[in-house]
């Protein structure tokens, strides 16, 4: 595995879930902002509105953490029908803060913010 993997691997959470419910169903869940805010915070949002949509398949937003280094990410859901008449959901949450790369590339006797988050 190379080290650009490796690091892709642990900045991004990757899940699939095979609900019962139609992806008609799913689909409003992760795009309406009423039943989205169900179990993803408007607080949670950078952008209340979606970044990308491909209707019906894919929709991605931009979160934002609400405390200090208020770190950016996005969160991309991928629906599409399974073989029982429900919906394979895809769920990839991925930090994208270009500052993490700053982070991660500090040697160790910077006094970078790394290292203070270590102490």
């Amino acid at each position: 595995m190379s080290e650009a993997q490796m690091r892709e691997q642990q900045s991004s959470i990757e899940l699939e879930f095979d609900l019962g419910d139609p992806p008609q169903k799913v689909w409003r869940a992760v795009t309406i902002p009423e039943l989205r805010e169900r179990w993803l915070p408007k607080e949670a949002l950078a952008d209340p509105d979606a970044i990308s949509v491909t209707p019906g398949e894919q929709v991605r937003y931009k979160l934002r953490d609400d405390t200090p280094p208020f770190l950016e990410s996005t969160v991309t859901f991928t629906l599409r029908p399974n073989a029982d008449g429900g919906t394979c959901l895809r769920v990839v949450h991925e930090l994208t803060d270009a500052r993490l790369d700053e982070m991660t590339r500090a040697p160790a006797n910077s006094n970078s913010p790394l290292l203070m988050f270590a102490a």
